[in-house]
């Protein structure tokens, strides 16, 4: 709408908009309405049960390397070369197992890599490095 001012022959053009507010109202009433209609349940009488106990999580299989390289599985000591032996017996008794393998941050990288190697050819693929923040 245009408005004319008794002082100037200016024509002031300004946006009504209460008309605006009102169909954002009417907008929000409608989708107030039929948002509960918009789910698809469908009612259902669910059976009860007894509740169990979770599965018991064995802990995983650490596999640690100190600073001069000494390799160890569960604070028990063993040659280097034995890793992949003692791994893929452990992976025969079972097939779920889950290591950590955690290493001396002075350690050579070459040492680490072989255990990963061993821990690769073992056939085992839950495989977490453990690192302090």
């Amino acid at each position: 709408m245009a408005f004319s001012t008794q002082e100037s022959d200016e024509v002031l053009s300004e946006m009504n908009v209460t008309p605006l507010v009102d169909v954002m109202l009417v907008l929000l009433v409608v989708f107030i309405v039929t948002a509960p209609m918009l789910t698809n349940s469908i009612p259902i009488n669910l059976p009860k049960t007894e509740a169990v106990a979770p599965p018991d999580t064995k802990d995983p299989l650490v596999v640690s390397i100190d600073g001069t390289g000494r390799v160890f599985i569960d604070k028990d000591e063993i040659q280097a070369d034995l890793l992949e032996s003692s791994l893929q017996a452990a992976k025969a008794a079972d097939a779920g197992l889950r290591v950590q393998l955690q290493a001396d941050d002075q350690v050579d990288y070459g040492v680490v890599a072989r255990a990963m190697a061993s821990i690769e050819r073992a056939g085992i693929t839950k495989l977490a490095v453990i690192t302090a923040r």
